[in-house]
């Protein structure tokens, strides 16, 4: 809105004006309130009038997508304990079939793919050919609540991981280690085999996402229903936490215009500042997590409860 002394009006003609309610005329920019905030309408990112379509729905409950530098898709079918691929041509076919109760995926810059084995509690790094490793066991000696998601910083190669507390059927414990001291967000230096505390103070940590310059980094606290964002230092340690959105995530990605994906009931996409941009529903009654996959990181890849949706996308993926 222009300044007042800019109107080509006197003082008393506007009071007027406001008294009789016609000021709006006078002073309302033509831009759209958020033109005139800096900050995109909502638009749709979709190619064309495109909506998500199912790829198959056979599976229990699908998890933690993430794309190799291919643009193959891997995820998790967590209760069946499998890690399935899913390739630029539209193929289905099992990846890995004892996965430790893969959740969280992401690939490393050498390839690998490294899981949340929360069949154990523990961080894995799979190899192209299926070999595991185990790079994180325990906190000095203490296991885990349930590794749940995870990113790599691109020069680093720390991984900052999220651990919440969620009750597997396939655990004989009942209840989180009181010697934790709560459900917390870590980070693990590259080759290190402890990692240390970034965040302790979150309810319920799940969904993360870093930025490709490795500047930022977003987590969601589901049970807070918020998602924050947070600058990354060079020891690998946060500050400057802010709320980015009243909105919890189970899983989230990024494009490559900033906008960060969340989900839960569908996909809402958020700008930068946080503005809501659009929601992308998707025919299943809860949204695990999505990711960029495709030859040119152009589909949106969608897990969903028993099934995995693909939607082509006028933006690209940046992971």
């Amino acid at each position: 809105m222009p300044l007042l002394s800019s109107l080509p009006i006197s003082c008393s003609s506007l009071a007027l004006l406001l008294l009789a309610g016609l000021v709006v005329g006078a002073c309302a920019s033509s831009s759209t309130p958020a033109e005139t905030t800096g900050e995109p309408a909502r638009r749709n990112l979709a190619a064309g009038d495109a909506t998500p379509t199912l790829v198959a729905r056979q599976f229990k409950f699908t998890e933690g997508p993430a794309a190799d530098k291919a643009g193959n898709v891997f995820f998790t079918d967590q209760p069946n304990d499998k890690i399935w691929k899913y390739d630029t041509n539209g193929q289905l076919s099992v990846f890995l079939a004892k996965s430790g109760r893969a959740n969280g995926l992401y690939f490393d810059a050498q390839g690998n793919l490294l899981a949340c084995a929360d069949e154990n509690n523990q961080l894995w790094s799979i190899a192209p050919n299926g070999k595991r490793t185990i790079l994180l066991r325990d906190v000095d000696g203490r296991r885990l609540n349930g590794p749940n998601d995870l990113w790599v910083h691109p020069s680093t190669g720390a991984i900052y991981f999220t651990d919440p507390y969620y009750q597997r059927d396939y655990w004989t414990r009942t209840a989180p280690d009181p010697s934790l001291g709560g459900q917390k967000v870590y980070c693990l230096p590259k080759g290190q085999s402890q990692p240390f505390v970034v965040d302790d103070t979150l309810e319920q940590p799940n969904g993360i996402i870093g930025t490709p310059d490795g500047r930022q980094l977003y987590v969601a606290d589901i049970k807070a229903n918020k998602t924050y964002r947070y600058q990354i230092a060079a020891d690998g340690r946060l500050s400057g936490r802010q709320l980015f959105v009243e909105m919890g995530s189970d899983g989230m990605t990024l494009d490559s215009e900033g906008n960060v994906y969340l989900t839960g009931k569908g996909v809402m996409v958020f700008s930068p500042a946080g503005r809501q941009i659009q929601h992308i529903e998707v025919p299943e009654e809860w949204t695990g997590n999505v990711c960029f996959g495709g030859a040119d990181r152009s589909t949106l890849f969608i897990t969903a409860s028993e099934a995995v949706f693909v939607l082509p996308m006028r933006v690209r993926g940046v992971q």
